[in-house]
């Protein structure tokens, strides 16, 4: 036990050094927490020996993935459902443009470019045409956009954008099976009465320093994720889709958002963000930099192509379309999960699976440095932010 306590002090402490850079960089602190974990891994491999963070270990993975379940689940309570209502065409647009191109493009350029095989150029195509959810929530967040109406129609447009890559995912590699119609007949039945359910349950037992709610919420997202890997689909996604229909009951509760919050943020999402800088082979990037500089530019060429003129058609601003068009470039979650489910069943190899890796994370780093640094829409910001920190909910 003393090695594992070892390490999650080393863990912490990277995450701690992730955040201290944030504020002195003015960056979000996913994407410092992203580049500390590629610099904490090359380092230490070279000093001490490989695999000193534990990395792979089980404890890390299920902390590392929790993270991405409650941060999803998070970012879909923040949708207003009204609001979504309103700006289904825009979000539904700006989704399936965010896709369609990158799958396509990057399919392409690895298959006749890069001379990858087919199945494993459309794996590529599939892992780049991605967003992140999970980066473009936690920089919504940090400048207290998430609570705004713009915020609230990006994660949508996220959404539908994430939800259609993790359909092809499935139709092209994962077969159809019973148990994906037991998956979806069971998220059928349950999604619909959670509202109420919860409602209920936090009415009568709720407000107590036991958090009966928090409780409740996390065994809900553990069962849809077990029963969703069960089924071949991928742990995050039910998350989203349950913090979608619960929008109304969590997203009012402003203290039970906060408690989330502070768990999610303080523990658990440092190793989701540290570990996926960590997977990084800095080594198989430098043997082969053109191809993970080709896929990289190639996404945010053709999402900058389809969703900048899109947003435009829908009446935003220059500055709100290029920010938009940045944010739904990023790429981390479902990125890194479809080229892991490629390596796990001999689609691409180590060193492809590095490239990919190394490209989704690159694409969470580079455009949302970019968007912050030159297309922040300043005049969307809270009045009463004014020092870059999230504003009071209270």
């Amino acid at each position: 036990m003393a090695d594992v306590w070892m390490q999650a002090a080393l863990w912490l402490g990277l995450a701690f050094l992730a955040t201290v850079l944030s504020v002195w960089l003015r960056l979000a602190t996913a994407l410092t927490e992203i580049l500390v974990g590629v610099a904490a891994q090359l380092a230490l491999t070279a000093l001490v020996g490989p695999d000193v963070l534990g990395r792979d270990a089980s404890w890390v993975t299920f902390l590392a993935g929790t993270g991405a379940i409650l941060l999803t689940f998070l970012a879909g309570a923040e949708l207003d459902p009204r609001s979504f209502r309103d700006n289904w065409r825009q979000a539904l647009t700006l989704g399936v443009i965010g896709f369609a191109g990158p799958f396509v493009g990057c399919a392409l350029l690895a298959i006749h470019v890069l001379g990858w095989s087919t199945s494993a150029g459309w794996l590529a195509g599939i892992a780049m045409s991605t967003t992140s959810v999970a980066v473009v929530y936690a920089v919504l967040l940090e400048f207290g956009l998430n609570r705004t109406d713009y915020g609230k129609i990006v994660l949508a447009a996220c959404f539908v954008n994430d939800l259609a890559t993790v359909l092809a995912l499935g139709l092209m590699f994962s077969p159809f099976s019973w148990r994906t119609v037991v998956f979806i007949a069971v998220s059928a039945v349950l999604l619909p009465f959670l509202p109420r359910l919860t409602s209920m349950l936090f009415a009568r037992f709720g407000g107590r320093p036991s958090e009966l709610e928090a409780k409740v919420l996390i065994a809900v997202l553990f069962g849809l994720a077990a029963l969703a890997t069960w089924a071949g689909s991928e742990a995050v996604l039910p998350a989203y889709l349950v913090g979608m229909v619960l929008a109304g009951v969590v997203g009012r509760d402003h203290a039970l958002v906060r408690r989330l919050r502070t768990l999610t943020f303080g523990l658990l999402t440092p190793f989701y963000f540290l570990r996926a800088g960590s997977l990084v082979s800095v080594p198989a990037l430098i043997a082969a930099p053109l191809s993970f500089l080709a896929l990289l530019g190639t996404k945010v060429l053709l999402k900058s192509i389809g969703i900048y003129p899109a947003a435009r058609g829908f009446g935003s601003r220059r500055k709100e379309s290029a920010y938009t068009t940045l944010l739904m470039s990023t790429g981390l979650t479902f990125g890194t999960i479809s080229a892991l489910f490629g390596l796990n069943h001999g689609v691409v190899d180590s060193a492809q699976y590095s490239v990919l890796v190394a490209a989704v994370i690159g694409s969470a780093v580079v455009p949302t440095i970019v968007a912050n640094a030159a297309f922040l829409p300043r005049h969307l910001l809270p009045r009463t932010d004014t020092t870059g920190r999230e504003p009071s909910l209270t």
